[in-house]
């Protein structure tokens, strides 16, 4: 049986009102929701084609660079973990984009889970006004979680059009 990316539980906004966290966090797990709706049903190989040329964009490379942002910003950058990088720098900085395997694509979505809960985790116990060094500039965790919302949101605009391209579904 081929593997088809699973849909994932209903989105479901968060606070409308309040403080910052339960807003913030609320808006991060619907963008996070809102890819893994868009690529819901398609199989490995849908995933990773290359539905606009000439852009190296695909649903999958999506989910790979994402996938590859949160480990970098909640818990390298932010919990100061020493994880190692997701891809082989010496594929260079696009590997999550280029190395595509649709034979790979389930694993690639468990891990991109994995990264999503180990983000969360890593920031859990951490204030949004602790801050971080980064290039000479200090950043607070409220930042990156606003930055983290732009990033999706970005993203998720292309892979509706990729969608869109794949088989004429669109929104999330």
């Amino acid at each position: 049986m081929t593997w088809t990316a699973p849909h994932p539980p209903t989105l479901t906004d968060g606070p409308l009102t309040g403080d910052d966290r339960p807003i913030l966090e609320g808006f991060l797990a619907w963008q996070r929701g809102s890819l893994l709706t868009i690529c819901a049903g398609l199989t490995g190989a849908q995933l990773a084609q290359r539905a606009v040329p000439p852009s190296n964009l695909s649903l999958l490379g999506l989910v790979r660079h994402l996938a590859k942002v949160e480990r970098i910003w909640f818990r390298q950058r932010v919990a100061g973990e020493t994880v190692d990088p997701m891809y082989d720098p010496a594929s260079g900085k696009d590997a999550d984009f280029d190395e595509l395997d649709p034979a790979l694509a389930e694993a690639d979505f468990a891990r991109f889970d994995e990264e999503c809960r180990l983000a969360d985790a890593a920031v859990a116990a951490m204030a949004f006004d602790d801050t971080f060094m980064l290039d000479g500039e200090t950043y607070s965790l409220r930042l990156v979680y606003v930055h983290m919302i732009s990033e999706y949101a970005r993203h998720n605009g292309h892979a509706d059009l990729l969608r869109e391209r794949l088989d004429g579904t669109t929104g999330s």
